[in-house]
């Protein structure tokens, strides 16, 4: 990192002062280097980058060399498209070269010319497929792309690929678990017992449902249900499966409304998760979408927060526990900032966070008194954070939040028991229990207009079978056949008509179509029907996945974020002068 580092101050300080190195003086005949002129600069920068005059003009050349074959290369690419490709290979192979030049369309089979039986080729994160089918192009290669080598032997090569296939599989298996199952949930309205068909409810902080139309709904339930499997295994320190999953998560957020998302904070802590990814695994090639990423996350922030967090103070109190995830995106800040050279912006970032920190690192002593009085970690943890640091207040706090989360549970209860009632009243004027638990959820708890609801349907479902009757089928089929379509006459009348008035056992048998969303599942999105055992398995499998913690996000022991401000200090202190 520190070379990648010097380099692009480098760059940059060329860049700053217009200086080509691919032209005169500093690029003389059979591009040959100048050297008085390379010298002369090479002793003008160290001093300025606070490097030794040997790596200055060592990676001087360096860049000279890069950009001169560069400019070789876009003339030899216009004139016969054989493109120019840096391979980084390995240290052991036959020989050590930092350009190759290769028809674009050729495909990936010229291992053996540098002592590779069998290679890895890695672009921009991505491993390329190897065959004579792949072409180069076919695979986002193009003029002066970089590419790592990964020398592999054969029994390495089988091993490592009948891992990353099982890996692979792995992946997408559970990708797709989770979305199944966060599906059934999406589509589930709230109508049956809770108890035994688990619904989720979007609400607000005080716990009141937010009434969102029902395809942003969907999305933000899918979208909340993949950052929650994202961050479970990020806890796991499973980087490379939980940002598949978050980036699912990121594609469903984008489904939802604009006014949505600045409303809450979950966008904004996707990001931040999803660039924490990228440094947990390495992933440089990722280095624009972070700061991409980075910058939505303090827009979301500040529209969510308010512009000195007062909007969050109103709601919630205080701003303790929120500045875990400002300490987070200013290191990643600092972070992105000396990758691309820029140290003063690192320095000051970093000096944000430092001050957080210090904020934010509790007294052990103090959170050990907390979980004595029988509190857990997370709620001493949170509650410190909250009360910055004083004893007595967090632990006030923490009862309060305990009574008020008591509160909304019995809220709850008391609101689903006075639904049961109804639900039975309704059942004693002679209408089934299904009808009467999806009429009074459309009805929004109000027992009179679920009364009229059911009356109407009731009525709309007389008329619909007086007109079978008329047509002559019998009572019992134009029941089932209603029942079957949804309602609808015609479908009723036509499925009648091609069975000749009469019902086969499989389609009596047959479950009627769902009405919780207006379109049909498509082939990436599979049924998700909520009866079978499957599906109960699976709705029990993602749910064990959301944290019956509403702030579990912000449960941070910061160990991770030391390591990388401790790395971040070594860095910055390299080329600091005092």
């Amino acid at each position: 990192m520190e070379e990648l580092n010097q380099e692009v101050k480098l760059k940059n300080q060329l860049k700053e002062e217009k200086i080509q190195l691919w032209n005169p003086p500093y690029t003389v005949d059979d591009n040959q280097p100048g050297t008085q002129h390379m010298q002369e600069l090479a002793e003008r920068y160290a001093p300025l980058l606070c490097l030794p005059l040997a790596e200055v003009g060592g990676a001087l050349e360096a860049i000279r060399l890069q950009a001169v074959r560069r400019g070789r290369g876009n003339k030899t690419f216009r004139e016969t498209k054989v493109a120019t490709l840096e391979l980084l290979l390995p240290r052991d192979s036959k020989k050590v070269i930092s350009n190759q030049s290769i028809l674009i369309n050729t495909p990936v089979n010229k291992a053996e010319e540098y002592g590779l039986k069998s290679i890895k080729l890695i672009l921009n994160g991505k491993t390329l497929s190897v065959g004579e089918f792949k072409r180069l192009d076919q695979q986002g290669v193009k003029n002066h792309s970089k590419m790592m080598v990964l020398k592999v032997s054969d029994n390495e090569l089988k091993q490592q690929l009948s891992e990353e296939e099982e890996r692979t599989k792995n992946q997408n298996e559970s990708v797709k678990r989770t979305q199944k199952g966060f599906q059934i949930l999406s589509e589930r309205d709230g109508s049956e017992d809770p108890d035994t068909t688990p619904f989720l409810e979007i609400a607000d902080q005080k716990g009141n449902p937010l009434n969102i139309p029902h395809k942003e709904k969907k999305a933000l339930i899918l979208a909340m249900g993949f950052h929650e499997k994202g961050r479970s295994l990020m806890k796991k320190k499973q980087f490379d499966n939980a940002l598949c999953h978050l980036l699912q998560a990121d594609q469903q957020f984008s489904k939802c409304g604009s006014a949505l998302l600045s409303s809450v904070d979950n966008f904004a802590v996707l990001q931040l998760d999803i660039v924490w990814c990228y440094r947990a695994l390495e992933a440089l090639s990722c280095l624009d979408d972070g700061k991409s990423r980075l910058q939505r996350a303090e827009d979301c922030f500040l529209q969510c927060y308010g512009e000195q967090q007062q909007r969050l103070r109103m709601i919630k109190g205080n701003t303790g526990r929120e500045e875990v995830l400002f300490l987070r995106l200013y290191l990643l800040q600092s972070l992105l900032s000396y990758i691309e050279g820029n140290d003063a912006q690192a320095r000051h970032q970093l000096s944000k966070v430092e001050s957080l920190y210090s904020r934010l690192s509790l007294d052990s002593e103090k959170m050990t008194q907390l979980m004595t009085l029988g509190f857990t970690e997370r709620e001493a943890r949170l509650g410190l954070r909250a009360c910055q640091g004083d004893l007595q207040e967090a632990a006030i706090h923490i009862s309060n939040q305990r009574q008020e989360r008591e509160e909304l549970k019995q809220r709850e209860r008391r609101k689903r028991s006075r639904r049961m009632e109804v639900i039975s009243t309704l059942t004693e004027l002679g209408f089934s229990r299904t009808d009467a638990a999806r009429a009074l959820h459309h009805a929004d708890g109000d027992v009179d207009k679920a009364y009229e609801i059911l009356l109407d349907s009731t009525a709309a479902l007389t008329f619909d079978l007086l007109q079978l009757l008329y047509l002559g089928f019998d009572r019992g089929v134009s029941e089932a056949a209603l029942r079957l379509t949804g309602g609808d006459v015609q479908s009723a009348t036509q499925l009648l008509l091609d069975n000749q008035g009469v019902l086969s056992p499989e389609l009596l048998s047959a479950s009627p179509p769902s009405t919780s969303s207006s379109s049909s599942p498509s082939s990436e999105e599979p049924s998700t029907s909520s009866s079978s055992t499957a599906d109960v398995e699976l709705v029990n499998e993602v749910l064990e996945d959301i944290s019956r913690h509403e702030e579990d996000y912000l449960d941070l022991t910061l160990e991770e974020e030391s390591e990388l401000i401790a790395t971040m200090k070594t860095y910055l202190s390299r080329g600091h002068t005092v």
